[in-house]
């Protein structure tokens, strides 16, 4: 009768998810179709800034564009107003897409986006060339990829938020509130950040769930869509750590060995495709030419494309924005950076002990819960965003653990002296869980990056897909007491750069 109860109660909680799940994708589509209806509105009301984006003159190389080539086009003026939307970093990526890496600073822009451009353009929506054109085609492709790609990522994220807190409302919140993002233009633009959200969500959920071959798959793609994809490794690197931590404690040397080794593997797959685009640029920029006609990058003793195109084109470097004229930058980078802050905060201020050991434990009861941590999540193959806090299932855990750690000897009582632990920690849900604690320390080191690397005012856009974010917020906004103002002041936020960057990007104008 029991039995029966708990299985009535799982799949209950499956159809809650379920239903939840369609509800995010609901509101994901709801605000694509705001953004881009204001994206339409503000184009019809002002004038471009900058109206050089519609000009496209022919591929260097006589045959990159022959699919392009057509005697009229049916609808020009169609045509005319979709190229016309591609701005800023887009026409790079359409660009790359209709003609391929024509000049040295085009290498920044990594491939993924503009092969899936160039793909959907010559297959599902090819029909449309000879009635829109085929740069206003490329245009479409993208647009119609990146909101597509951001519906799934919702969707992901919603699983993602489900399986760490064990809390549907929570997650349910944070979803909401990421379909609304401050940087909601750029996913619904001719940019990369959609993709990038889709497998970066996706990896993260896959290496909680036990996929790890999916994982790896999903992380290697964000890489191949932008260059911060290459930091999803360290998810796995926080793994091995504790794991070997753990094989080493109880002297198991090879298992030790073995996990670091299937972390470095695995981390090599994650970062292959960033770095063999970075190998490409040397072949096409480097090799052949005259020692004269080459780049400075070219001929020093690693020669690293990307760092010298930001430092070279974009002035990207230490502290180098660090000046008056930039102040406004820095306002408009304020909010996400100060949210950032407060969610790394925040889990300090409720799991200290946890957040400055990296996850290792002082005390000799606890020395383990941080190696756990992967290998609860992983190997139990959680289906439904639960963790079992009953002893039963730990044992099963145990189980599953040692049939897929073969060389690893653990002793029963060693084991049973983690059970107390364990169920505690385990038994943490919402922000304080243990399982975000690698979500925030990616968190720390990408806002260190973007406030002391990048330019500052690209952080809205470059932390909008950091969980602990919209986790922390999540509850924040209804906290006993203050909850109604940070939900007010949140969605004002929100909100007003949805407001604010669908005018200033759409026409051209600068906006993070």
């Amino acid at each position: 009768m029991r039995m029966v109860k708990e299985r009535s109660h799982e799949s209950m909680s499956n159809d809650s998810a379920s239903d939840d799940s369609r509800r995010v994708l609901f509101f994901a589509l709801t605000s694509r179709l705001v953004t881009v209806a204001l994206i339409l509105f503000w184009r019809s009301l002002a004038s471009p800034y900058d109206t050089s984006a519609s000009l496209n003159p022919s591929c260097l190389s006589s045959n990159s564009d022959d699919f392009s080539r057509s005697d009229s086009v049916l609808f020009p003026r169609i045509g005319a107003a979709i190229e016309d939307s591609i701005v800023w970093d887009g026409v790079y990526f359409v660009r790359i897409a209709q003609c391929g890496y024509e000049y040295e600073q085009t290498y920044a822009f990594l491939p993924l986006l503009p092969i899936c451009i160039r793909l959907l353009s010559r297959t599902i929506f090819a029909s449309l060339v000879p009635i829109l054109g085929y740069r206003a085609v490329l245009g479409l492709s993208a647009y119609v990829l990146n909101n597509v790609a951001f519906l799934a990522a919702a969707v992901y994220f919603y699983r993602l938020s489900n399986l760490i807190l064990k809390d549907s409302g929570a997650a349910f919140r944070a979803s909401i509130l990421f379909c609304f993002n401050p940087a909601s233009i750029f996913y619904s633009s001719v940019y990369s950040e959609s993709l990038y959200a889709l497998f970066s969500f996706g990896g993260m959920y896959h290496v909680l769930a036990g996929s790890n071959t999916t994982a790896v798959l999903l992380f290697a793609l964000s890489g191949s869509a932008r260059s911060n994809g290459v930091v999803n490794a360290g998810y796995f690197c926080f793994q091995a750590m504790h794991q070997a931590y753990d094989a080493v404690f109880r002297k198991n040397y090879a298992s030790a060995v073995q996990v670091s080794i299937v972390a470095v593997v695995r981390s090599l797959f994650i970062t292959a495709p960033f770095i063999t685009f970075q190998a490409y640029g040397y072949l096409n920029l480097c090799l052949g030419s005259l020692s004269d006609e080459l780049s400075p990058w070219c001929k020093t003793r690693v020669p690293l494309l990307y760092d010298y195109l930001q430092n070279h084109y974009w002035g990207v470097g230490f502290l180098r924005y660090f000046q008056l004229k930039q102040l406004p930058n820095f306002l408009l980078a304020s909010p996400i950076l100060f949210l950032a802050v407060y969610s790394i905060g925040q889990y300090a201020k409720l799991r200290p002990g946890l957040l400055f050991s990296l996850g290792f434990r002082a005390s000799h009861k606890e020395k383990n819960v941080g190696a756990l941590l992967y290998f609860v999540g992983t190997d139990q193959r959680l289906k439904d965003a639960r963790i079992s806090k009953k002893s039963s299932s730990i044992k099963s855990q145990r189980d599953d653990l040692k049939l897929r750690q073969r060389k690893q000897v653990a002793k029963e009582d060693n084991l049973d002296s983690l059970e107390d632990p364990l169920s505690s920690d385990l038994s943490q849900r919402g922000y304080s869980s243990i399982f975000v604690l690698p979500f925030v320390l990616h968190l720390v080191f990408m806002s260190a990056v973007a406030f002391l690397f990048m330019h500052v005012q690209v952080a809205t856009r470059f932390l909008s897909a950091s969980p602990p974010l919209y986790w922390c917020v999540s509850y924040s906004m209804v906290s006993p007491g203050k909850g109604w103002r940070w939900g007010y002041l949140i969605w004002t936020y929100f909100v007003a750069y949805i407001l604010l960057g669908s005018l200033l990007f759409s026409n051209f104008y600068p906006f993070t």
